[in-house]
């Protein structure tokens, strides 16, 4: 796959909401220009065939799909970094600084995010996650070694570091956990077969994934409220209750893309919808 056409790469996202509202979010805006799509390499490649326990040194612009310890030693002033983590759809990610040796005073910073953030678009969405915007952010200058180890509420996660002073830096431990009932989870890969299930819970998630694909949905179950099933309405799926909802764009965050279809009605087996 060649650097222009991952850049060009565009997202089909399956949007599973249950019982939603249509409550809006006053948002954070991260002006961030990072591209994490360019770092799925032969490189990567390579480091997923490795065997654990993986260390390798961090770079300024980095994707991290593997459990292990990563360093970063500025050899220059470095102003404007991030490292994109992403694990399986089924896994929780933590970040455990094991050393961190940066000049808060002087400038630098050190924050990890719940999410990913993509020129200013997110995912998951505010209207997805469970916390507000600004509460996704931990800023290490403002809590030290006192949170030691941060938790993801999906599959990804990323941090933004800035360190001024050649030799300073940090070192922190990747490793997941395994996540149940995932919810909001981007695709690693562009094949593949995967269950969503919101168990008894009303909240908005979605799957997300970056490549080009066909989809299949073969089984699609719904929701129930006091006991009935929810039937289609004519007017479409928006205020009946559970539904599934297809989008598609070139942008990260689900609430800012396209609607390609709508499924409110149970099925069962294989070769119900193609996409």
């Amino acid at each position: 796959m060649s650097p222009n056409f991952k850049l060009q790469c565009h997202f089909i996202l399956i949007f599973l909401t249950a019982l939603r509202g249509e409550s809006r979010y006053l948002e954070l805006r991260e002006a961030a220009d990072y591209d994490p799509f360019l770092l799925f390499s032969a490189n990567l490649k390579r480091e997923l065939a490795g065997e654990q326990p993986y260390r390798r040194a961090l770079r300024c612009l980095d994707m991290l799909s593997l459990q292990g310890q990563f360093t970063f030693t500025a050899d220059r002033p470095q102003l404007h970094c991030a490292a994109f983590f992403i694990g399986e759809p089924e896994e929780f990610i933590t970040i455990h600084y094991d050393q961190v040796s940066i000049d808060c005073q002087g400038g630098d910073f050190l924050k990890v995010f719940d999410g990913w953030i993509l020129k200013g678009e997110k995912f998951p969405s505010s209207q997805d996650h469970p916390l507000p915007t600004a509460e996704r952010y931990i800023d290490f200058c403002e809590t030290g070694l006192s949170r030691r180890s941060i938790r993801s509420s999906q599959n990804v996660a990323m941090i933004f570091f800035r360190v001024r002073e050649p030799g300073n830096g940090f070192t922190l431990t990747m490793k997941t956990d395994p996540n149940l009932f995932p919810c909001n989870v981007i695709s690693q890969t562009p094949n593949g077969k995967f269950t969503l299930i919101v168990p008894h819970q009303h909240r908005n998630c979605s799957f997300s994934i970056i490549y080009p694909v066909v989809i299949k949905i073969s089984d699609l179950t719904l929701g129930h409220v006091n006991g009935l099933q929810l039937k289609k309405s004519s007017a479409g799926c928006e205020g009946i209750g559970d539904f599934v909802e297809l989008l598609g764009g070139t942008g990260l965050d689900p609430s800012k893309m396209i609607p390609l279809a709508d499924l409110c009605y149970p099925f069962h087996g294989p070769g119900e919808l193609f996409l």
